[in-house]
């Protein structure tokens, strides 16, 4: 028996489940890979969830509309405005 976080276990049986993949079927194909690579794999780019990316588009059809739009040469700033760190 593997041993997790309870909400974990109920977000990535939802996530399964609207894959139409039974959690258990995901947790074997990860541990057979995790077997056979002898390693794991991380992806380090976040991926934007659904709202944000809503936020984005709303933010840029606003930013098409104005004239007077703040413009950003540093990245940094722009992310900091868009309180994405």
């Amino acid at each position: 028996m593997i041993k997790t976080n309870k909400t974990l276990r109920d977000d990535a049986k939802r996530v399964a489940g609207e894959l139409g993949v039974p959690l258990t079927t995901v947790v074997n194909v990860l541990l057979k890979q995790f077997v056979r690579e002898r390693q794991i794999t991380i992806a380090l780019e976040p991926i934007p969830t659904t709202k944000k990316l809503a936020m984005w588009k709303k933010i840029s059809a606003e930013a098409d509309k104005e004239k007077n739009v703040k413009r950003y040469t540093d990245v940094e700033d722009l992310l900091r405005d868009l309180k994405l760190t």
